[in-house]
């Protein structure tokens, strides 16, 4: 007898089941391509094991995002055809992910102002990843919908995006996993298990609630100690420059997806490290891969953390050419870095998340419902808000002239 699923082997999980109509997304070079993009872009440079791909991390999310459609199946909110649904959204939700993840989006913003979301639902409707969806008798325009937050039912869109998605608490557990960070040792399955819906919005039981602490605080550890990490952030700030300088040359900012999706990590590195050397900016564009490649890493020089109140407006290219001409080095040495993420996950519509729902049992009676603000919640509350962090990166020869430079122009900020 055939069996209806195969078993994928997974570090964090154990055994993922994968079933036919999956298998077939999976296996189709589109999805592939995900093997070939690193989860964590650059921190591989810092913390050595951080390999992982998007690939693994999206059998992952599928995998939550099933143990948790299941709990609600169990409560009466679900059936199995959403399930399946659930399954496939989750599996899909980051497709349309471009090299170095969340670096090429940088990119993609800057210059034409379109997100891997919105490649991520061109792919499932407009390529063989939607035909692959239809064959196989599932809606591709709602799929696309629901991986990425918009569908109509709230709650089924929390279960992938949001502070309780699968997706984050996929990603934490494996970005720690791989980088030896032992700051997210979240326990998900307490968390997903606590589930119920109320007024069409995901909700909590109250007795897990230190649990959502907990994944809160571990989120912004990860952020402070991983994410963020000045040298991590060193090798993106080279990677995001050498690419938005070889733009135009190899036209990098594209929503034409038959290019977009031969885009890899090793694809574009060769690309901007055989850059002709036709123009300062290319030479420059190459050089600062081949460092990048080499770990020949720019030095930071001046940090700061916002919290509350946050950052107000910064002017890069002018606080670049003031600290420039301050310490009388070319412009081009000076990189100025802004790190922005809210403390707080938003909501899959992409607002600041204000409260939680929390349900409780008291008695034989029907549960009772509640919102939460988050202001009440003391060890959430304390980190709510959005982490900024202004950095000045330089090359070492450049340090000290830098650090003096940026210390007297800023200064008065810290």
């Amino acid at each position: 007898m055939e069996k209806k699923y195969l078993q994928i082997v997974d570090p964090i999980h154990g055994f993922i089941n994968v079933y036919k109509h999956e298998t077939n997304v999976i296996d189709n070079p589109i999805f592939q391509r995900l093997r070939r993009i690193r989860q964590l872009a650059g921190a591989h440079l810092v913390y050595p094991g951080a390999q992982h791909s998007r690939f693994e991390h999206s059998l992952g999310t599928m995998h939550i995002a099933s143990q948790a459609a299941s709990i609600l199946e169990e409560k009466g909110h679900l059936g199995s055809d959403d399930i399946k649904n659930i399954r496939l959204a989750a599996l899909l939700h980051d497709i349309g992910h471009g090299p170095f993840s969340h670096l090429f989006e940088e990119v993609l913003q800057k210059q034409k102002k379109i997100s891997h979301e919105k490649i991520g639902k061109n792919l499932i409707l407009k390529s063989e990843i939607g035909d692959l969806i239809s064959k196989n008798g599932f809606d591709k325009d709602f799929i696309s919908k629901l991986s990425f937050g918009n569908s109509k039912y709230q709650f089924m869109n929390e279960i992938i995006s949001g502070g309780l998605s699968s997706d984050m608490m996929d990603y934490l557990l494996r970005d720690s996993y791989f980088t030896g960070a032992e700051h997210a040792r979240i326990d998900f399955k307490r968390i997903i298990n606590s589930f119920d819906v109320h007024e069409k919005k995901l909700s909590l039981d109250k007795s897990a609630l230190h649990s959502f602490e907990s994944m809160m605080i571990s989120r912004y550890q990860m952020f402070r100690a991983v994410y963020f990490h000045k040298t991590v952030r060193s090798a993106e700030v080279m990677l995001i420059e050498s690419m938005l300088l070889a733009d135009k040359e190899l036209g990098l900012a594209t929503d034409n997806l038959e290019k977009y999706v031969q885009f890899t990590d090793e694809f574009i590195i060769s690309k901007l490290i055989s850059l002709p050397k036709t123009s300062p900016e290319l030479r420059r564009a190459s050089k600062l891969a081949l460092d990048y490649q080499e770990r020949r890493l720019l030095k930071c020089v001046y940090e700061k953390i916002f919290m509350k109140p946050r950052m107000g407006n910064v002017n890069r290219s002018e606080l670049q050419r003031d600290i420039a001409r301050k310490a009388k080095v070319d412009e081009s040495e000076i990189f100025v870095d802004i790190s922005k993420t809210p403390s707080i996950p938003l909501t899959p519509s992409k607002k600041e998340s204000q409260s939680i729902i929390l349900t409780s049992t008291r008695g034989p009676g029907p549960k009772e419902a509640y919102e939460l603000p988050i202001s009440e919640i003391p060890l959430v509350s304390a980190i709510s808000g959005f982490m900024d962090i202004l950095r000045i990166y330089t090359r070492q020869q450049f340090r000290k002239k830098v650090e003096m430079s940026a210390e007297i122009i800023l200064g008065e900020n810290r």
